[in-house]
């Protein structure tokens, strides 16, 4: 067993490691404008740029621990860390934004690694009688990059250039390189003949890419395109071929069966709906803010801590109180809160209050929030057997991450029909300038925008903004119904568990309802350790 400065060093490296991750994938929202304006590609770029992370990292993470599990969590973690630092160094360097989208994809394949190694190294630490411990140390730290990320996401925006968001990951991962080659022993490689599901990987990263793809070109090149139909089709037969060797797989990546159970099925169909707004929300909100309202990055990241703090306070309360009384009525309840407080985000406007107009929404959407990640991660895990607890861990990660990737690809297509029908709409009949004509085509690729009056008129600059403001509270809708959807499942469809009750007129302290002898053997039992998804955090 390691000693107790090896045991601080190798908690310091997993939290080190995941705390970059965190503080990456939070800070590179706030910087969506900056690149935009930097690097050109209108609503497209700035989608792709976020969705090429969670398409890899959402359909490569299961396969990230299980070579964690064949080849030692040492090894795995730290390609992960140093891949993870090198590919963001090329992110600092992006010369457009084609080659910023691939690194960010690389960026996530690598970070697939990372994140389920992290916890691993713990594992592999700490006794079982301190982990418990040490991974509320390891989510705490996780919770905080994302208070950071948009703070200092913002202010690296604002005072130096979005370039150093990514650059200032190398020492962070340099030192933590040092702290594994320390601290976490190396551990021989697996001796079972363990497989990877490499062909469900492909299937999962291809079938998800194609419709990606398919709506992100939509509002380019129209439904009739074969740059829509033919990705669309192809990635969601790609898609049915996943399922079906699934089923059929020696070493499954998603074992199906684990669906059988109600509320580990449940539960994750809820997980999708809610983080599908989620992403939508999150993704939205950034961009109007800047885009549209005028804040600048640091206020943007500023805007959003309210929702981090309320969720950073409570959401540990509320998974106690989960435990106490059954998260039932917290994954039904709460969802809905969350709905509410969304619903209040549509009276936003293109000049924003955030006293008066942003934060009650935020504050009401924040409690429904933290009533709900804790039950909800819990619930799903506590219903697979112990021994599958990891990959349905696992499980529900992914399908987080590709609900926010696929919500965030299908919304775009939605807002800007809506910001295109509007912007016409309030255009009929006007005559253009040549510069009003060229802004309102920047406009249309940019989907949410505002053009000085200056440059283009009064009567284009408040068309473009009312078209704006309609695209972002179309997108939020969207957000709040799919939020509210996962309230309804987990009011309908999540079933409290049963609770074993001792006996107090029993001998040796039996549980009611069981024979003397499973009373004895079973003895106390401890409650589920909830591992909160790194969605789940980011949210």
């Amino acid at each position: 067993m390691m000693d107790d400065r090896r045991k601080r060093l190798a908690l310091l490296a997993a939290i080190m490691g995941s705390f970059v991750a965190g503080l990456d994938a939070t800070a590179v929202n706030v910087a969506l404008p900056a690149i935009r304006a930097d690097l050109g590609g209108g609503l497209a770029g700035q989608q792709w740029v976020s969705n090429a992370y969670l398409l890899a990292l959402g359909s490569l993470i299961l396969v990230g621990g299980s070579l964690g599990d064949l080849f030692g969590e040492r090894r795995v973690f730290s390609i992960g860390v140093g891949g993870f630092g090198a590919v963001s160094l090329l992110c600092a360097l992006a010369p457009s934004i084609t080659f910023l989208i691939v690194c960010r994809a690389l960026q996530g394949a690598f970070g697939a690694l990372l994140m389920p190694s992290s916890l691993a190294v713990i594992v592999a630490a700490f006794g079982r009688e301190e982990r418990g411990a040490a991974i509320g140390s390891w989510t705490a730290w996780a919770g905080i990059a994302t208070v950071i990320g948009p703070l200092a996401g913002g202010w690296l925006v604002d005072s130096v250039s979005w370039r150093l968001i990514f650059a200032v990951n190398v020492p962070f991962v340099a030192a933590t390189l040092v702290l594994v080659s320390v601290a976490v022993p190396a551990r021989a490689p697996g001796t079972r003949h363990a497989r990877i599901d490499w062909l469900g990987a492909a299937l999962t990263f291809f079938g998800l890419a194609g419709p990606v793809l398919a709506l992100i070109r939509q509002p380019v090149v129209g439904w009739g395109s074969f740059q829509v139909w033919g990705p669309g089709l192809g990635g969601l037969l790609l898609l049915a071929g996943f399922l079906a060797w699934e089923r059929r797989a020696p070493a499954p990546m998603l074992p199906l069966g684990l669906f059988r159970r109600r509320n580990f099925a449940i539960g994750n169909v809820q997980t999708f709906a809610m983080y599908g707004g989620l992403g939508i929300t999150f993704f939205l909100l950034v961009l109007f803010l800047q885009e549209v309202a005028g804040y600048t990055a640091l206020g943007a990241g500023f805007a959003l801590m309210p929702s981090t703090i309320v969720m950073f306070l409570l959401s540990k309360r509320m998974g106690r109180l989960a435990d106490r009384y059954g998260p039932r009525l917290f994954m039904g309840l709460g969802p809905l809160l969350a709905a509410v407080g969304l619903a209040l985000m549509l009276r936003l406007g293109g000049h924003v209050n955030y006293f008066t107009d942003l934060l009650p929404a935020l504050i009401v959407f924040s409690l429904g929030l933290a009533s709900t990640v804790a039950p909800l991660t819990a619930t799903v895990l506590s219903d697979a057997e112990e021994a599958n607890a990891g990959i349905a861990s696992g499980v529900n990660n992914a399908i987080a991450r590709v609900a926010g990737l696929v919500a965030i690809a299908a919304v775009g297509a939605v807002i800007s029909a809506q910001f295109s029908s509007t912007l016409d709409h309030r255009l009929a009949g006007v005559r253009l300038s040549p510069a009003a004509a060229a802004a309102v085509t920047q406009a249309r690729q940019e989907t949410l925008a505002r053009v000085p009056a200056s440059r283009a008129g009064v009567e284009v600059s408040d068309a473009v903004q009312s078209a704006s403001v309609h695209a972002f509270r179309v997108g939020i809708g969207i957000s709040a119904s799919l939020v509210a959807l996962g309230g309804l499942l987990g009011l309908a469809g999540i079933r409290n568990p049963r609770r074993s009750v001792r006996c107090a007129d029993c001998p040796g302290g039996q549980l009611a309802g069981q024979p003397v002898e499973a009373g004895h053997e079973r003895g106390p039992q401890p409650l589920p350790v909830p591992v909160a998804t790194d969605a789940a955090v980011a949210s």
